[in-house]
């Protein structure tokens, strides 16, 4: 039986706890610490917390914040938003994270990916890739929580990720977050027939019945935000997690 990272991501404003639909309109879940323990409780894979104003405020990450989540989570930790230099990496693992999400820097500094896995592992930086079509529906990278593009074709800008150093791929796709539309599965298949580095697949999710699709199509993690923050089609808050039964069921022993 195979088994597969399924990950909650966890957005913050803040340092409080919300949830976007389209990379907009935030809205306020609750503390995030709270969300940590009940996911402690639930025995998940691993959880990213994502600052998603860090980098729009050019502030550098909230330590204080980082060091009391780290403190409570007692499954690997990763974190992104407002990273900038080799300094505030090494900060932040002594901090207790265990993987940096770069995004917003990589575009002007690819060589800090090159300094981070040559000091730190390829294993522990990962690089995150916004993705939304245009009305051509071709796709383009963004950064700064979606409001910036990229000024390189969105294979080019993968392809020097990986050459780069980075370990893993966390592919956001700004089009379908918080729509439980299923993950964008061409999308998918696009960038793993064209890398040779773990897919993290984030955006769409609806049930554990979109999971498997995205892993048959070249995912090697599952991550997903409003699925373990809400519940129903009202969107009421709970935090939540499926149950090992279920996905051994649907996912695990599917593969």
């Amino acid at each position: 039986m195979r088994r597969i990272r399924i990950i909650p991501v966890l957005t913050l404003q803040n340092e409080k706890l919300v949830k976007t639909i389209r990379f907009k309109n935030p809205t306020y879940i609750g503390d995030p610490i709270n969300a940590v323990k009940i996911f402690n409780e639930k025995e998940v894979d691993e959880i990213v917390i994502l600052d998603i104003t860090a980098s729009k405020e050019k502030r550098e990450p909230n330590y204080v914040k980082i060091e009391e989540i780290a403190s409570e989570a007692f499954m690997p930790f990763a974190y992104g938003g407002g990273i900038t230099n080799i300094y505030q990496i090494e900060k932040l693992f002594k901090l207790g994270i265990e993987k940096v999400v770069l995004n917003s820097i990589l575009e002007t500094n690819m060589s800090l990916v090159k300094e981070a896995a040559k000091i730190f592992g390829s294993q522990s930086v990962v690089a995150s890739v916004d993705i939304k079509k245009n009305i051509f529906g071709k796709e383009q990278a963004y950064k700064i929580s979606g409001t910036t593009k990229i000024n390189l074709p969105l294979i080019e800008y993968i392809q020097q990720l990986e050459n780069a150093g980075v370990g893993e791929l966390f592919i956001n796709s700004i089009d379908r977050d918080g729509t439980y539309q299923g993950y964008d599965l061409a999308l998918i298949k696009q960038i793993y027939s064209l890398v040779n580095l773990p897919i993290v697949a984030c955006g769409g999710a609806a049930s554990v019945d979109s999971f498997l699709p995205a892993i048959q199509n070249g995912a090697s993690a599952i991550a997903a935000g409003s699925m373990f923050v809400y519940t129903g089609s009202t969107r009421g808050i709970l935090i939540n997690y499926p149950k090992q039964e279920e996905l051994v069921l649907k996912v695990y022993l599917q593969l």
